[in-house]
């Protein structure tokens, strides 16, 4: 297993596979992407050796992320490398779903069994505004189409105070018949926000309590769930979930690490700087070399990031390490 010194075991990756993204979302990349850095991304190859030592060590969940994902051709055949990888028995991907409608059943086909779509607002004016794209009804069909498959499905949007915090009632009224887990996600404060954090962060306990109130009760959570609290309710076809960076022992049962899409492994989202692991992916042979590597660098995990004095590491914004 790969473990750390706080006795956390990590059976979760999130691997990126670009940090390139077409959305211009005001909380994450307000002025678009700016290609500012090396889009020598990791090979097929590559992702297939550093997966199997992954498995080897434990792991069981992979989640493909970005920047968006679904913009590398390759993508069903990124997802059929993990899915038939020994040891990994939950493949999943997040997508702001751009072209979910007209992938997803590729994408299921070569393996894919979650599915998490960033949809910040119902409306698709105010999507707009949030995101800078057009696509909302695109992505609302995708999301249908998904759900047919049998695919799990999970929504994420993140709290904006001036922007969606008014769309509750919307939300609620859609889980009453829409099968998914709808995840409200607490803003994050990154190198290049510090302006609109402090005008749109709202805390997710404010939610929590309005929907106790309402009657719904919290979900026993799964070994390789990632933080979200989640609530369901017997009246409602969809689940509730908050992701709560800013709350107390939020680490402290962490069970990820990540790989960005140029081969660093990073502890944290929010840790100082990567670690290249791709020199020890070009060959099979290389394997135990690799996951004596992995062991020793997953000890280095600190025991809880550093978001409360406001510091976010190197992550200047969220499309750089898949959120």
């Amino acid at each position: 297993m790969l473990t750390d010194l706080f006795n956390r075991k990590f059976n979760y990756l999130r691997l990126s596979i670009t940090d390139v993204c077409n959305f211009k979302c005001n909380y994450c990349l307000p002025d678009g992407y700016e290609c500012d850095t090396s889009r020598d991304f990791l090979t097929l190859n590559e992702i297939q050796n550093m997966v199997s030592a992954f498995a080897k060590l434990g792991v069981e969940k992979i989640r493909i992320t970005g920047g968006e994902p679904g913009l590398r051709k390759d993508l069903p055949a990124i997802i059929r490398i993990v899915a038939n990888t020994q040891g990994i028995n939950k493949v999943a991907l997040t997508t702001n779903g751009f072209n979910l409608y007209e992938n997803v059943t590729k994408w299921h086909q070569a393996g894919l069994q979650q599915l998490n779509v960033s949809l910040d607002s119902l409306n698709a004016s105010q999507f707009r505004l949030i995101t800078g794209s057009n696509k909302h009804q695109q992505i609302m069909n995708g999301i249908e189409q998904a759900i047919s498959l049998g695919i799990k499905v999970k929504i994420n949007a993140v709290l904006l105070k001036q922007h969606n915090l008014n769309e509750m009632s919307e939300f609620l009224n859609w889980l009453k018949t829409t099968p998914v887990t709808l995840r409200f996600i607490e803003l994050m404060q990154t190198n290049d926000n510090g302006d609109f954090f402090k005008q749109q962060h709202i805390a997710g306990t404010t939610l929590i309590n309005t929907i106790v109130d309402m009657g719904w009760q919290p979900v026993p959570q799964e070994k390789t769930a990632g933080p979200a609290l989640e609530f369901q309710h017997a009246q409602y076809a969809g689940k509730i979930g908050f992701i709560m960076p800013y709350s107390k022992d939020f680490c402290r049962t962490c069970n990820r690490l990540r790989v960005s899409a140029t081969g660093n492994l990073h502890q944290c989202l929010f840790s100082d700087e990567g670690s290249n692991l791709r020199p020890l992916t070009q060959s099979v042979s290389q394997q135990a070399e690799l996951m004596t590597w992995l062991q020793q660098q997953s000890l280095l995990k600190g025991e809880t990031h550093q978001l409360h004095q406001h510091h976010s590491g190197a992550t200047k914004h969220l499309a750089m390490l898949g959120g």
